[in-house]
């Protein structure tokens, strides 16, 4: 696809030179998608039931994460970006096969699961507004998802879908309205108070999970690399390492604000949840009824409206990153032709993977499983499937030999190593409190 002449470039008109004088909305692009993307369903859940269950409690993994998600999104960036291919295509240029394999079957299994726990969350949201079978539903929101992919180009397609995903912002609404203990959540905020126990830790890892999430770093990397067919003059940093300064300096804008405005609203979802629901004594969240009551204090009788809004508008964001994803890393695994920049004639495998893994994921609808706790599961199936794919990540961005001069140093791989330490110690510790 040819970039028209007067497309403003973020990494500027001359890539030895350097960039333009940049423009805020010119510079943000797969990162903010990212960023958006990681307050989908899954998160709005998960967000709402940490704050109805432990109040305040557990404020500080949002100040705790945001670094560390930053860091990782930024590295799952350069990878592409630097070697022109996404996480599967490195590991199938200089690793084992095995590795590989073991790597897009986690990430399959968990996108899937998450994937199938979105479609549910928002047929169940609808049922609000219109009640009907949650099968048919499910089946719309499905075909739906998978008929823009094929018909509209994804850039169009966020383009319409970003506004629906506005309504989120009524959580800031309610912050100024509803009774907010600003010191105990400051407390909670800035000094963590760690409880032992399996329920608190599989919260940490749930929080941790939908924030650092293995289907972003795939689609962070891969989004880079569909960016360099747009702008044809931009080249793999291996091979044209005069464009580094400036590919860099757009990546951590992009990450930076993207993944700083995700973690804004993931804080007033769990703020307002915490202040309403948890108050009001209602501590387990069983159905999108009771998470969409926190609402209420500024949307009053239409909270059931808002709440809809904002779980269909962010999982028909979420749900073709989550199929785009997988299918990236099974395509580059397989050598097939990917990305959305192709037309379905080119890329026929490609858009194949996206359909069936978004009817499998329908498929785990059909079953008795609640779901909003399926929407809090997956993001501690997410927190897990996380830790093997951080590492071969930081190993990946480690190697001179596919990064180049463009190898994670410095805090940037400090804070790299120690997201992947982290989440492996609240899984290991979550695992162990269970038995």
């Amino acid at each position: 696809m040819e970039r028209a002449p007067e497309e403003y470039d973020p990494e500027g008109a001359d890539p030895v030179v350097g960039p333009s004088k940049p423009r805020l909305f010119g510079v943000l692009g797969p990162g903010l998608i990212a960023g958006a993307s990681d307050d989908d369903p899954s998160g709005i859940a998960t967000y709402s039931q940490v704050g109805a269950g432990f109040g305040y409690g557990l404020s500080w993994t949002l100040l705790f994460s945001y670094p560390l998600m930053v860091a990782i999104q930024i590295i799952s960036a350069r990878i592409g970006r630097t070697t022109g291919h996404g996480i599967a295509g490195v590991l199938r240029r200089h690793y084992p096969g095995w590795l590989l394999q073991w790597v897009v079957v986690l990430l399959l299994i968990a996108n899937i699961i998450n994937l199938g726990a979105d479609l549910g969350a928002m047929a169940d949201a609808m049922a609000l507004l219109l009640p009907g079978p949650k099968w048919l539903y499910v089946l719309l929101f499905s075909t739906i998802c998978v008929s823009m992919q094929l018909l509209l180009q994804y850039t169009r397609y966020v383009a319409v879908l970003k506004w629906f995903t506005l309504s989120l912002f009524a959580y800031f609404a309610v912050l100024a309205v509803v009774h907010i203990d600003w010191g105990q959540l400051a407390r909670h905020f800035f000094v963590p108070h760690l409880h032992w126990t399996s329920n608190y830790l599989t919260a940490v890892v749930a929080v941790f999970g939908t924030t650092i999430s293995p289907y972003l770093f795939f689609w962070q990397s891969e989004q880079e690399v569909e960016d360099m067919n747009v702008h044809p003059r931009r080249q793999d940093l291996f091979d044209a390492p005069q464009q580094g300064p400036a590919a860099l300096h757009r990546i951590e804008v992009d990450t930076v604000v993207g993944m700083g405005l995700s973690n804004l609203v993931a804080l007033a979802i769990l703020a307002t949840t915490a202040a309403t629901l948890n108050v009001g004594g209602i501590t387990d969240i069983q159905t999108s009824a009771q998470a969409a009551q926190a609402l209420r204090p500024i949307a009053g009788s239409f909270a059931a409206l808002f709440f809809t809004t904002g779980i269909v508008g962010t999982g028909l964001l979420s749900v073709p990153v989550l199929a785009g994803s997988a299918a990236y890393a099974i395509g580059e695994a397989r050598d097939w032709p990917v990305g959305f920049t192709r037309k379905v004639q080119e890329a026929k495998a490609f858009y194949a993977t996206i359909a069936i893994a978004t009817l499998v994921g329908m498929i785990v609808n059909f079953t008795s499983v609640n779901p909003i706790k399926a929407l809090y599961w997956s993001a501690v199936v997410n927190g897990v499937v996380a830790v093997p794919v951080m590492f071969v990540m930081m190993l990946i961005a480690s190697r001179a030999d596919i990064m180049g001069r463009f190898v994670a140093g410095g805090s940037l791989r400090i804070l790299g190593w120690l997201a992947t330490a982290v989440m492996l110690l609240i899984t290991l510790a979550m695992v162990a409190t269970s038995f």
